[in-house]
């Protein structure tokens, strides 16, 4: 059995960066994950995506981000149990918890971080009749590697962040970009929606509003798509790629089972203080939590995962009062006592 201090579902951004906080206090870590490497969706969906919202990175793209993490990380030394999902839990006498993954491997913690992001995921299909036979033929639901897209025709369908985003991104890789939304406002951030104006404007994004992709054609691949229009009727335009970003369709999956708190297929937490569930010694941060005014970001999660650190560390050592420093003071120590290079400052302390 696998024992740690700390056990983080989920090696996405947030669960990343859980270990670097709990390092700073000490704490040993051992993170879940059921996709084969670290990182999550960051990972696995869209490491060439760039990321804009990321505090000191005017832009940086989430496959980067992740490796900076990584890096981050190192000195912790933490584990991890990759390509397997945590299946079930069970509370033990001595008040901690042992997780056992889908392949049987069982984890011993007196705290569980779940960081699962948006859980286990499908993306939402349009209702094309055919487009499953364009699948990888045409048709993508994720952008995993935007040269593929290079001097190609793309048609991309959607009105959130990430049909904003890839279009700009796209307007300098692809030869053609074109958006297609069935209204004329977007969900997306204001910033994007102005930058996809400007670029319609400029020639480089070719914006159709109020309409819809209905029908795919072609044989081996894609060659053309037709939209139907409120105003100007049947369309057809021809193109080598259909995108069609509508978002993802979030499982909880085992976890729904554990006897959390669920609302709206999250984790309802306590957010006055830890992030804390329903059971206590289980914390839930990141995109799988929900609580009042809850904003699903990168950066919220890194906040989440600071106070849940600082809640776990006192109910691991109830006797202990732990003395908070700046980590620009005498530098990052790892679990063996190793300590990184940092300057040497004047020690400022939270008692």
């Amino acid at each position: 059995m696998i024992k740690t201090d700390i056990l983080i579902i989920g090696a996405g951004p947030t669960g990343l960066f859980t270990v670097f906080e709990a390092g700073l206090l000490k704490l040993k870590t051992h993170l879940i994950d059921a996709l084969p490497q670290p990182g999550g969706q960051c990972s696995e969906i869209y490491p060439k995506k760039p990321i804009y919202d990321i505090p000191g990175f005017p832009e940086v793209l989430a496959g980067d981000l992740v490796d900076n993490l990584m890096e981050q990380i190192k000195p912790f030394e933490p584990g991890f149990t990759l390509g397997e999902r945590a299946d079930t839990i069970e509370k033990l006498e001595d008040d901690t918890f042992v997780v056992t993954t889908n392949k049987g491997t069982k984890h011993n913690a007196p705290v569980v971080a779940i960081a699962g992001g948006l859980g286990s995921f499908e993306p939402r299909k349009p209702p094309i009749p055919n487009i499953v036979n364009f699948e990888d033929k045409g048709v993508a639901y994720i952008i995993r590697d935007p040269e593929v897209y290079r001097d190609k025709r793309v048609v991309i369908a959607g009105g959130g962040d990430s049909a904003l985003d890839w279009s700009i991104f796209l307007a300098d890789v692809a030869s053609e970009v074109t958006l297609v939304h069935r209204r004329n406002e977007f969900r997306g951030a204001l910033d994007s929606v102005e930058k996809v104006a400007e670029l319609s404007k400029l020639g480089k994004i070719n914006l159709i509003t109020e309409a819809e992709v209905k029908e795919l054609h072609g044989d081996d691949h894609l060659t053309s798509i037709g939209i139907k229009h409120k105003t100007k009727g049947d369309i057809v335009q021809d193109t080598d790629y259909f995108i069609p970003l509508f978002g993802l369709s979030p499982k909880l999956g085992p976890i729904g089972d554990w006897g959390l708190e669920i609302e709206k297929n999250a984790i309802k937490v306590d957010n006055s203080y830890d992030y804390q569930t329903n059971i206590p010694g289980i914390y839930a941060i990141g995109d799988v939590n929900t609580y009042r005014g809850k904003l699903k970001l990168i950066l919220s999660g890194f906040h989440e995962a600071t106070l849940m650190c600082q809640s776990a560390y006192q109910r691991i050592h109830p006797d202990k009062k732990y003395v908070m420093k700046y980590t620009t003071v005498g530098g990052v120590e790892g679990f063996d006592g190793t300590k990184k290079e940092a300057k040497k400052e004047v020690v400022k302390s939270i008692v």
